[in-house]
Protein backbone atom coordinates (compact mmCIF):
# COMPACT_ATOMS: atom_id res chain seq x y z
CA UNK A 1 0.00 0.00 0.00
CA UNK A 2 1.76 3.08 -1.64
CA UNK A 3 2.15 6.26 0.84
CA UNK A 4 0.31 9.11 -0.90
CA UNK A 5 2.11 12.49 -1.10
CA UNK A 6 0.42 15.74 -1.06
CA UNK A 7 2.35 18.85 -1.23
CA UNK A 8 1.20 22.67 -0.45
CA UNK A 9 2.44 26.05 -0.63
CA UNK A 10 1.60 27.43 2.69
CA UNK A 11 1.21 25.69 6.15
CA UNK A 12 -2.41 27.29 6.26
CA UNK A 13 -3.15 25.36 2.80
CA UNK A 14 -1.76 22.29 4.53
CA UNK A 15 -3.88 22.32 7.82
CA UNK A 16 -6.57 23.04 5.65
CA UNK A 17 -5.96 20.11 3.50
CA UNK A 18 -5.98 18.18 6.40
CA UNK A 19 -8.66 19.10 8.49
CA UNK A 20 -11.09 18.54 5.52
CA UNK A 21 -9.49 15.08 5.12
CA UNK A 22 -10.24 13.82 8.93
CA UNK A 23 -13.79 15.77 8.22
CA UNK A 24 -14.34 13.29 5.56
CA UNK A 25 -13.51 10.51 7.66
CA UNK A 26 -15.67 11.00 10.39
CA UNK A 27 -18.23 11.54 8.24
CA UNK A 28 -17.79 8.36 6.37
CA UNK A 29 -17.64 6.71 9.52
CA UNK A 30 -20.84 8.22 11.17
CA UNK A 31 -22.84 7.17 7.63
CA UNK A 32 -21.84 3.80 8.87
CA UNK A 33 -22.08 3.36 12.60
CA UNK A 34 -23.34 5.05 15.99
CA UNK A 35 -20.17 6.72 16.67
CA UNK A 36 -16.72 7.62 15.58
CA UNK A 37 -13.10 7.81 16.46
CA UNK A 38 -10.13 10.33 16.16
CA UNK A 39 -6.96 9.48 17.49
CA UNK A 40 -4.73 12.88 17.60
CA UNK A 41 -1.19 13.79 18.44
CA UNK A 42 0.07 16.96 20.35
CA UNK A 43 3.03 19.48 19.68
CA UNK A 44 2.86 22.67 18.30
CA UNK A 45 2.37 21.47 14.31
CA UNK A 46 -1.15 20.59 14.69
CA UNK A 47 -2.69 23.78 16.40
CA UNK A 48 -3.89 25.18 12.81
CA UNK A 49 -5.49 21.87 12.03
CA UNK A 50 -7.03 21.74 15.08
CA UNK A 51 -8.28 25.16 15.00
CA UNK A 52 -10.13 24.53 11.45
CA UNK A 53 -11.33 21.09 12.69
CA UNK A 54 -13.44 22.51 15.60
CA UNK A 55 -15.09 24.49 12.88
CA UNK A 56 -16.45 22.00 10.60
CA UNK A 57 -20.21 20.66 10.53
CA UNK A 58 -19.41 17.19 12.30
CA UNK A 59 -21.67 15.50 14.40
CA UNK A 60 -19.37 15.87 16.99
CA UNK A 61 -21.88 14.37 20.36
CA UNK A 62 -20.69 11.55 17.89
CA UNK A 63 -17.44 11.33 17.85
CA UNK A 64 -14.88 10.35 20.87
CA UNK A 65 -11.36 11.60 20.96
CA UNK A 66 -7.93 10.45 22.38
CA UNK A 67 -4.25 11.08 22.17
CA UNK A 68 -2.07 9.18 19.96
CA UNK A 69 0.39 9.92 23.56
CA UNK A 70 0.66 11.61 26.28
CA UNK A 71 3.33 13.35 28.62
CA UNK A 72 3.59 12.42 32.09
CA UNK A 73 1.94 15.11 33.68
CA UNK A 74 -1.33 16.83 34.52
CA UNK A 75 -3.97 18.47 32.25
CA UNK A 76 -2.87 21.63 33.92
CA UNK A 77 0.53 21.03 33.16
CA UNK A 78 2.16 23.62 29.86
CA UNK A 79 3.10 20.36 28.22
CA UNK A 80 -0.07 18.73 28.43
CA UNK A 81 -1.00 16.92 24.99
CA UNK A 82 -4.71 16.40 26.59
CA UNK A 83 -4.31 20.89 27.31
CA UNK A 84 -3.62 21.30 23.81
CA UNK A 85 -6.80 19.49 22.49
CA UNK A 86 -8.80 21.57 25.47
CA UNK A 87 -7.50 24.83 24.63
CA UNK A 88 -7.55 24.38 20.60
CA UNK A 89 -10.23 21.22 19.61
CA UNK A 90 -12.71 21.05 21.82
CA UNK A 91 -13.95 24.58 21.65
CA UNK A 92 -17.13 25.88 20.09
CA UNK A 93 -19.59 23.17 19.03
CA UNK A 94 -16.65 20.39 19.43
CA UNK A 95 -16.95 20.92 23.00
CA UNK A 96 -19.56 17.97 22.37
CA UNK A 97 -16.96 15.40 21.46
CA UNK A 98 -15.99 12.87 24.39
CA UNK A 99 -12.57 13.12 24.93
CA UNK A 100 -10.69 9.84 26.40
CA UNK A 101 -7.69 10.78 28.20
CA UNK A 102 -4.60 9.10 28.44
CA UNK A 103 -3.48 10.54 32.19
CA UNK A 104 -5.35 9.27 34.78
CA UNK A 105 -3.06 10.33 37.72
CA UNK A 106 -1.20 7.08 38.21
CA UNK A 107 2.51 7.79 39.72
CA UNK A 108 3.80 6.25 36.94
CA UNK A 109 2.40 5.41 33.02
CA UNK A 110 3.40 1.75 33.65
CA UNK A 111 1.30 1.98 36.71
CA UNK A 112 -1.76 3.41 34.25
CA UNK A 113 -2.07 1.01 31.55
CA UNK A 114 -4.19 -1.65 32.61
CA UNK A 115 -6.80 1.04 33.46
CA UNK A 116 -6.39 3.00 30.09
CA UNK A 117 -6.40 0.36 27.96
CA UNK A 118 -9.62 -0.62 29.37
CA UNK A 119 -11.01 2.30 28.87
CA UNK A 120 -9.69 2.83 25.05
CA UNK A 121 -11.02 -0.97 24.13
CA UNK A 122 -14.43 0.94 24.87
CA UNK A 123 -13.62 3.06 21.50
CA UNK A 124 -14.86 2.49 18.20
CA UNK A 125 -12.34 0.46 16.09
CA UNK A 126 -10.93 0.55 14.19
CA UNK A 127 -9.92 4.18 14.65
CA UNK A 128 -11.54 6.51 12.17
CA UNK A 129 -8.78 8.72 11.98
CA UNK A 130 -5.23 8.88 13.08
CA UNK A 131 -3.33 12.15 12.84
CA UNK A 132 0.37 11.76 14.13
CA UNK A 133 3.47 13.95 14.13
CA UNK A 134 6.71 13.23 13.59
CA UNK A 135 10.16 14.63 15.84
CA UNK A 136 13.48 15.53 13.65
CA UNK A 137 14.56 12.12 15.34
CA UNK A 138 12.18 9.96 13.59
CA UNK A 139 10.04 9.36 16.44
CA UNK A 140 6.14 9.15 16.03
CA UNK A 141 3.50 8.80 18.97
CA UNK A 142 6.12 8.56 22.02
CA UNK A 143 8.02 6.02 20.40
CA UNK A 144 11.45 6.76 20.32
CA UNK A 145 14.82 6.05 18.77
CA UNK A 146 17.11 4.37 21.56
CA UNK A 147 13.99 4.15 24.31
CA UNK A 148 13.77 1.27 26.12
CA UNK A 149 11.34 -1.05 25.33
CA UNK A 150 10.99 0.42 21.71
CA UNK A 151 11.20 -3.33 19.53
CA UNK A 152 8.26 -4.90 21.25
CA UNK A 153 6.00 -1.60 20.68
CA UNK A 154 7.55 -1.22 17.50
CA UNK A 155 5.87 -4.99 16.65
CA UNK A 156 2.68 -5.31 14.92
CA UNK A 157 1.31 -7.99 15.77
CA UNK A 158 1.42 -7.35 19.26
CA UNK A 159 -1.67 -7.70 21.72
CA UNK A 160 -0.90 -4.26 23.59
CA UNK A 161 -2.46 -1.04 23.30
CA UNK A 162 -0.40 0.79 25.17
CA UNK A 163 3.80 1.32 26.08
CA UNK A 164 5.13 3.31 29.17
CA UNK A 165 8.23 5.32 27.31
CA UNK A 166 11.00 7.17 28.67
CA UNK A 167 12.43 8.74 26.38
CA UNK A 168 16.03 9.28 26.23
CA UNK A 169 16.69 13.03 25.65
CA UNK A 170 12.95 14.48 26.31
CA UNK A 171 11.25 15.79 29.22
CA UNK A 172 8.72 13.47 31.03
CA UNK A 173 8.22 9.93 30.68
CA UNK A 174 5.29 9.33 27.98
CA UNK A 175 2.51 6.69 27.81
CA UNK A 176 1.72 5.82 23.66
CA UNK A 177 -0.01 3.89 21.64
CA UNK A 178 1.87 0.94 20.46
CA UNK A 179 2.49 0.26 16.57
CA UNK A 180 -0.22 -2.39 16.34
CA UNK A 181 -2.59 -0.33 18.35
CA UNK A 182 -1.66 2.76 15.73
CA UNK A 183 -2.39 0.95 12.92
CA UNK A 184 -5.60 0.08 13.76
CA UNK A 185 -7.00 2.66 11.93
CA UNK A 186 -8.99 3.37 8.77
CA UNK A 187 -6.74 6.12 7.80
CA UNK A 188 -3.41 7.69 9.19
CA UNK A 189 -2.65 10.70 8.40
CA UNK A 190 1.22 12.43 8.88
CA UNK A 191 1.60 16.28 8.49
CA UNK A 192 5.33 17.61 8.09
CA UNK A 193 6.58 21.21 7.61
CA UNK A 194 9.88 22.18 6.85
CA UNK A 195 12.86 21.11 5.40
CA UNK A 196 14.75 18.90 7.89
CA UNK A 197 11.60 16.73 8.82
CA UNK A 198 10.90 16.56 5.14
CA UNK A 199 14.65 14.50 4.88
CA UNK A 200 13.82 12.24 7.67
CA UNK A 201 10.31 11.53 5.92
CA UNK A 202 12.55 10.72 3.02
CA UNK A 203 15.32 8.60 4.87
CA UNK A 204 12.58 6.53 6.58
CA UNK A 205 10.89 5.92 3.53
CA UNK A 206 13.92 4.49 1.88
CA UNK A 207 15.62 2.92 4.68
CA UNK A 208 12.69 1.24 6.48
CA UNK A 209 14.85 0.40 9.83
CA UNK A 210 12.13 1.50 12.59
CA UNK A 211 14.53 1.05 15.50
CA UNK A 212 16.39 3.53 13.80
CA UNK A 213 13.84 5.90 12.60
CA UNK A 214 10.81 4.52 13.90
CA UNK A 215 8.22 6.36 11.81
CA UNK A 216 9.56 4.41 9.03
CA UNK A 217 7.09 1.38 10.84
CA UNK A 218 4.12 3.52 10.00
CA UNK A 219 5.26 4.57 6.44
CA UNK A 220 6.85 0.93 5.53
CA UNK A 221 3.52 -1.13 6.13
CA UNK A 222 1.04 -2.81 3.78
CA UNK A 223 -1.83 -2.90 6.72
CA UNK A 224 -3.13 0.94 6.70
CA UNK A 225 -3.71 3.67 4.46
CA UNK A 226 -1.66 6.92 4.84
CA UNK A 227 -1.55 10.30 3.65
CA UNK A 228 1.45 12.48 3.94
CA UNK A 229 1.00 16.11 3.96
CA UNK A 230 3.87 18.01 2.68
CA UNK A 231 4.44 21.78 3.99
CA UNK A 232 6.58 24.44 3.81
Amino acid sequence: MAVEERRFASAAEAADALAAAVTDDLDRALAQRERASLVVSGGRSPIGFFERLREAAIDWPRVVVTLADERWVPPSHPDSNARLVAAHLLQGTATAARFVPLWNGAPTPAAAIAERSAALAKLPRPFDALVLGMGEDGHTASLFPGATGLAAALDPHGKALLTAIDPPGAPHPRLSLTLAALLDSRHIHLPLGGAAKHAVYRRAKADCDPLRLPVAAVLCQSHTPVTVYLGP
